[in-house]
């Protein structure tokens, strides 16, 4: 059964809307990873000077939202943040 009440019909969209806390923003900007352009590091346990520059002060890995980081090299990162930390170099 259609129902045509009109406390049931769609509201116009207006652009007050969009401004919701829980909605992404629309112009937002991808940045690049910093480990996948040309000439970049190579993610090694050895480079500490490439390590420390994602982990924070408490030892811990920084998420990739905040170092906008691929998940491919965040994986990578993790395992050689672990290993150095296991050969004690960090």
């Amino acid at each position: 059964m259609k129902r045509n009440n009109k406390k049931f019909k769609k509201r116009p969209q207006n652009s007050l809307n969009k401004l919701s806390l829980f909605q992404k923003a629309d112009g937002r900007f991808k940045k690049k990873c910093p480990l996948s352009i040309k000439n970049a590091p190579i993610i090694d346990y050895k480079n500490i000077k490439l390590l420390k520059r994602y982990i924070s002060d408490t030892d811990k890995l920084l998420p990739s939202r905040i170092t906008s980081v691929s998940q491919n090299k965040q994986r990578k990162l993790n395992n050689e943040i672990k290993k150095a930390k296991i050969l004690g170099l960090l």
